[in-house]
């Protein structure tokens, strides 16, 4: 991965994202069966995984076709070449619809990402954009009137301050296994600061 391109856009094998993808200066890695609805859709600098869902060849040839029996999914195996390749910036898309356990490890990807040296990791769906934030400030271009969600991941965590919200978040802890976060409202672009834990923000595409 050059300098130019620290974003990797990770493509997979989840409800295919009906949207424009945002590609400019990312390495694009498409796992498996990801192909194909991402062919045509997005120029893919590598096909990645096992090919065990893909009746295909995809384009370009693997590097590599990994064993169906393994210990990673091959949104791991994505995540683990892009952090290997220097990426400090990740976007999956396809990561949402499908299987449900496929999609709840698919939020644990996210995490692995920032475990990895990476400074932001998010999901795009197709109604949702589902991000994980680490301690620090955090700026969210939110729209008028658009519904946020803040979850613990992982453990309690910890809002110092916030503005841009309907519902402010002034010292808030959020308790790991409690909906406190869920269905707050930005008033125009939202900021926050996290001292403490990580958190899940999910902004809704819809309002409420």
């Amino acid at each position: 991965m050059s300098a130019a391109k620290t974003r990797a856009v990770i493509l997979l094998n989840g409800e295919p994202y009906r949207g424009e993808i945002c590609a400019e200066n990312a390495y694009v890695i498409c796992c498996d069966g990801a192909y194909s609805w991402a062919k045509g859709k997005v120029k893919i600098d590598e096909n990645l995984g096992d090919f065990d869902s893909l009746e295909e060849t995809p384009y370009p040839a693997p590097l590599q076709t990994f064993p169906s029996e393994k210990d990673e999914t091959d949104g791991e195996l994505a995540v683990d070449r892009a952090l290997d390749m220097g990426a400090s910036d990740f976007v999956f898309y396809g990561a949402g619809g499908g299987r449900e356990d496929h999609f709840l490890g698919n939020l644990h990807l996210l995490y692995k990402a920032l475990l990895g040296g990476a400074a932001k990791a998010k999901l795009v769906l197709n109604g949702a954009e589902i991000s994980l934030l680490r301690r620090g400030e955090h700026h969210l271009p939110c729209r008028c009137g658009q519904t946020l969600s803040l979850l613990p991941f992982g453990g309690d965590a910890h809002i110092m301050v916030s503005s841009g919200l309907k519902y402010p978040l002034v010292d808030l802890w959020l308790r790991y296994g409690s909906t406190r976060g869920i269905s707050n409202v930005a008033e125009g672009e939202v900021s926050l600061a996290v001292d403490m834990g990580l958190v899940l923000c999910i902004l809704n595409e819809e309002g409420r």
